[in-house]
């Protein structure tokens, strides 16, 4: 544990500012500090009001935003931007606003092909958006939060009206907004606002499941409808992360099997590929004796429970199986990571498995070896006996500390 504490925020019922912004004052962040920060930027102009209430029998708290100034301007980028600057803000919660607020107006801009600066946002629609972007970033700061992710976005579904006609759900700027990140439907109407989804995507580092957590704290922001048996909430899950796994540390995975007896060989090559590229953890063949001697295989998928139904239709189709069995599994894993080693002017990753910060395997991606191979004109087995060897000048082996700059994701 590296004692630094997470949010995770889950939008998989959507996102909204003040959602965003309600999870994180029902969390603990204090409502008076957001407002002395909002304040800073937009003096004398609105006042924030948080009310506990329930979404779906959920509790949960709803931040409004009520307008006081007598005149609203309307304001383009370039001046909302030198409102943040100037203001007295702390400098974690001006960069967050300047980088969350700068990407909502390049979406807006390369909507409507404007210059980022041309972009104008419209009088109360400005004071919203800067209240719930400054709000949160300010939340962020007092909650002491370093870190944060997220889960995949609910956007919504169908059609809605809007000052330029009927709009497609998601809204143009929440698809500009999502580029690279993981969305789906989530349900009919509009989920995602453009301010939730600009705050989502620069705030959090990854989009990811919940990550192993100590957990010390949680909180649920409302959106404006209370729909039957589907809670319209935005929830913050906060902790310090674990980033080293405790002992017998396991999860859940699910195991899908069936036994073939009438596929043609040639063909499992590409069925394996297949299920992998799919996202199977692993898949693999072991050769049986069926009923009346026949030679058949069994072929087997480890995945996570979220892939199975996907991972299942793969199966059906890719083989002449008419049945597919199922097993909940606990797999037990050690973290890993990878380093890039240059051998003779071709790339090899070295996967390492460690625990405790110590390195426990040592392993060249038998790909790039392959790659490299190639690229030298080498035998694959003189590229893996070289690799190893830079792996051990490198420190690289069993017992060694796990080095500085190790990726946590294949690429």
């Amino acid at each position: 544990m590296n004692g630094r504490r997470h949010a995770w925020i889950d939008a998989s019922a959507g996102i909204a500012g003040d959602m965003l912004l309600g999870a994180l004052i029902d969390a603990g962040a204090d409502l008076a500090v957001v407002q002395q920060a909002v304040d800073a930027v937009i003096a004398d102009s609105v006042r924030m009001i948080a009310t506990p209430v329930t979404r779906a029998g959920q509790h949960a708290s709803q931040v409004s935003v009520e307008v006081i100034a007598q005149d609203v301007p309307a304001r383009d980028w370039s001046t909302i931007e030198d409102l943040i600057v100037t203001a007295d803000l702390a400098a974690p919660v001006r960069d967050r606003t300047l980088t969350s607020f700068g990407r909502l107006a390049e979406a807006e801009g390369r909507i409507h092909h404007l210059p980022v600066e041309r972009v104008h946002f419209h009088e109360v629609g400005a004071l919203d958006s800067i209240a719930d972007i400054v709000g949160a970033s300010a939340a962020l700061h007092a909650l002491q939060i370093d870190t944060v992710s997220a889960s995949a976005v609910a956007v919504g579904s169908g059609r809605i009206h809007s000052a330029h006609g009927e709009l497609g759900v998601p809204v143009p700027a929440v698809v500009e907004l999502a580029t690279g990140w993981k969305i789906f439907a989530g349900g009919p109407g509009e989920l995602t606002t453009p301010t939730g989804m600009a705050l989502i995507s620069t705030l959090a580092e990854v989009c990811e499941d919940l990550p192993l957590l100590i957990l010390q704290a949680s909180g649920a922001g409302a959106g404006t409808r209370d729909t039957p048996g589907r809670p319209n909430l935005t929830r913050v899950l906060i902790g310090e992360r674990v980033t080293h796994p405790v002992d017998h540390l396991s999860e859940a995975d699910v195991l899908l099997e069936a036994n073939v007896d009438d596929l043609d060989p040639r063909l499992w090559p590409g069925v394996l590929t297949s299920l992998l590229r799919a996202g199977a953890a692993d898949a693999w063949l072991v050769p049986i004796i069926m009923k009346k001697g026949r030679p058949a295989h069994t072929v087997s998928v480890l995945a996570r429970p979220d892939q199975a139904a996907d991972l299942r239709y793969l199966l059906l189709t890719l083989t002449s199986t008419i049945g597919v069995r199922e097993t909940r599994v606990r797999k037990t894993a050690l973290p890993r990571g990878w380093v890039d080693l240059i051998l003779a002017g071709s790339c090899i990753s070295i996967k390492i498995a460690h625990h405790h910060g110590t390195i426990w395997q040592v392993t060249p991606e038998f790909d790039d070896v392959e790659r490299a191979a190639d690229e030298q004109g080498l035998s694959p087995i003189t590229v893996l006996e070289q690799a190893m060897a830079a792996a051990l000048s490198a420190g690289l082996v069993a017992g060694a500390p796990i080095p500085s700059g190790l990726r946590t994701s294949r690429t």
